[in-house]
């Protein structure tokens, strides 16, 4: 991963031509998105390529080769190595897919929600990380999907299905959900621990958006950022379970239930043994479409994330 990261800086920036803005980012202005990588050990930032439209969301497939991103309804694949080599992944009928697309464990399925013709609600469907024809797997929306757990048999979601959003689970074969939280207010960004053991939430329960921790049948639910001068949203645990990273708005830039785009925000990190001390890794303009999936690189030294700039 070293060599790929020193090739990484040597890139030449690669733009497709296109203009359209897709998702929360205002459509009037120009928008440069950047996917970027960030090393942990060096502490250093690599843009491996630049669009002049949004993408967001980037997963990191497990064997360490490419990227993959959500931009303008589609879901796309790039090559780490040459990110000249970006194409499309088919996921029909699921043709409008949002930021929440996650991959199994085993490094050969994909999930990802979409919006459908009939209510246009967010619905979580799967495939074959290849592509191929998408299998529905919650009828009910909306939906938004966030985890797959280790043993390739669950996804943990995000749904409104009373009034308030909450954590919810189902097979991966379909069948019955089952609620796990039941806090007022949002709950949301539902993540396995790569043990099985634990899921990673945010929830505003406490006035403030925060990171809390769950077992996996629910029980046990704790807070674990404690700071009151941020809104933290959508925590990340490394493959080695000794990180979490997550997104930070400054409290008052944002209502604590919302995500933008469009702000300036944080990547942070903590230890996901303890919790413990709240470290800003990066400062970027950007929000919604930055860090909404896990982008934890298979070595867990390096995660991806997208920077966005607006112009006239």
């Amino acid at each position: 991963m070293k060599k790929l990261f020193l090739l990484l800086a040597a890139i030449a920036l690669a733009a497709t031509a296109s203009t359209e803005a897709f998702g929360q980012h205002p459509s009037d202005r120009k928008i440069t998105s950047r996917l970027e990588i960030y090393d942990l050990e060096t502490g250093t930032r690599v843009t491996l390529k630049e669009y002049p439209y949004v993408v967001e969301a980037p997963n990191w497939t497990m064997d360490g080769k490419y990227l993959i991103y959500n931009t303008k309804g589609k879901i796309h694949r790039i090559e780490i190595a040459a990110p000249e080599n970006d194409v499309h992944i088919p996921t029909a009928p699921a043709t409008n897919c949002n930021n929440d697309h996650v991959l199994s464990f085993d490094g050969k399925g994909l999930a990802v929600s979409s919006g459908t013709e009939g209510d246009w609600r967010s619905k979580i469907y799967v495939l074959p990380l290849e592509g191929g024809e998408a299998r529905l797997v919650t009828p009910e929306g909306p939906s938004y999907l966030h985890g797959w757990s280790p043993d390739g048999k669950t996804l943990a979601y995000c749904a409104d299905r009373n009034g308030n959003f909450d954590v919810y689970t189902i097979p991966v074969e379909g069948g019955e959900e089952v609620r796990l939280t039941d806090a007022e207010g949002l709950d949301d960004g539902p993540e396995y621990s790569p043990n099985g053991e634990w899921i990673w939430f945010n929830s505003v329960r406490s006035g403030l958006m925060q990171v809390w921790r769950m077992k996996a049948d629910g029980t046990e639910q704790t807070q674990i950022t404690l700071d009151e001068t941020r809104n933290s949203w959508f925590p990340h645990v490394s493959p080695d379970n000794q990180k979490v990273i997550y997104i930070a708005y400054a409290k008052g830039d944002v209502q604590p239930g919302d995500h933008p785009a469009g702000k300036n925000v944080e990547i942070r990190i903590i230890s996901a043994r303890q919790g413990g001390e709240e470290m800003t890794l990066v400062k970027l303009f950007g929000g919604q479409g930055t860090l909404n999936v896990n982008s934890w690189s298979p070595c867990s030294r390096y995660f991806a994330f997208v920077s966005y700039e607006y112009g006239e």
